[in-house]
């Protein structure tokens, strides 16, 4: 019979990539990271660790086992909700959250639900990177702007928007875009080869645009239009101060993006864990409409 511990341990092992990165994050020692590991390999008969100077990467056998162990864990979780739902929020609660939007408008939100429930261990991973919630073990991804069709189960938080922005010199030197079809004389500034969205006649539609800058990070797109590189489509979070400055400068303002959105993406399954109902609680508490942080590209 296996231990809850021991696999909870060996998830944190094969999330960090190591016995080292495991034992800091938990809190404990090294010498026991490897009694709990050395348990289950025992117990399986197999070797689920390949270990090395560098650290340690799953087995073939490590890889299937820790599919399981996920499962094994979250049905004991939910378990646990189920038959006492007034308890503690607790156990922790792993977050993938965009760079671009996280540690000044997420993170305080964070920590205010770490705050609020002491026994919950919130672990964030701020990237702009769209990370696999299943391969990865994270619990929730939470995302800014457009999804695209995922398995995945979508809760929108709050509406967002966002608009094209250009530097001043840009403009003089290039001029400004007084249709999307301008756009085709124009830098743009990407994420990758995504086309870009428009409203027309109150309807959306969408077309390709090119430019020799990408980045996936929206700070990084907008140190590229400040400096004069291209014409951006970013969140007002982040256009707002340096319009405000005039160092930048809204352009296609009859074709702006539209709305997007905020969300908090989990892996499919009857109902959420408790954690994830309560972060998604907080996350509307604190993003309603009269404080939604607007963003207009998924991050």
């Amino acid at each position: 019979m296996f231990d809850l511990d021991d696999l909870r341990i060996f998830l944190e092992v094969a999330d960090t990539g190591g016995v080292t990165p495991a034992a800091r994050r938990l809190g404990i020692s090294k010498s026991m990271v490897s009694r709990c590991v050395a348990r289950l390999e025992q117990e399986l008969g197999a070797q689920l660790l390949s270990r090395s100077t560098r650290g340690a990467s799953l087995t073939e056998e490590g890889s299937t086992f820790r599919e399981h162990a996920l499962r094994i864990t979250g049905e004991l979780e939910a378990a646990r909700d189920a038959i006492s739902p007034d308890g503690d929020v607790r156990g922790r609660l792993r977050i993938s959250a965009p760079l671009s939007l996280g540690p000044m408008y997420l993170g305080p939100v964070l920590a205010e639900l770490a705050r609020r429930h002491p026994r919950l261990h919130v672990h964030t991973v701020y990237t702009d990177r769209i990370v696999d919630l299943v391969t990865e073990g994270f619990d929730v991804a939470i995302r800014a702007g457009y999804l695209s069709d995922s398995s995945l189960v979508a809760r929108r938080i709050a509406t967002i928007s966002g608009k094209f922005v250009a530097s001043p010199g840009y403009i003089e030197e290039h001029g400004a875009p007084q249709r999307p079809e301008d756009l085709v004389n124009h830098e743009a500034l990407m994420e990758g080869n995504e086309p870009w969205r428009f409203m027309r006649d109150g309807k959306p539609t969408s077309m390709s645009v090119h430019g020799r800058f990408k980045g996936n990070s929206g700070e990084a797109l907008i140190a590229a239009a400040l400096a004069g590189i291209g014409i951006g489509m970013e969140p007002d979070y982040l256009t707002d101060p340096h319009i405000a400055s005039g160092a930048l400068v809204p352009v296609l303002t009859d074709y702006p993006p539209p709305e997007a959105g905020l969300f908090v993406l989990r892996p499919p399954g009857r109902l959420p864990p408790r954690k994830v109902r309560t972060l998604i609680e907080i996350l509307i508490e604190k993003f309603s409409p009269a404080t939604t942080a607007k963003a207009a590209h998924a991050s």
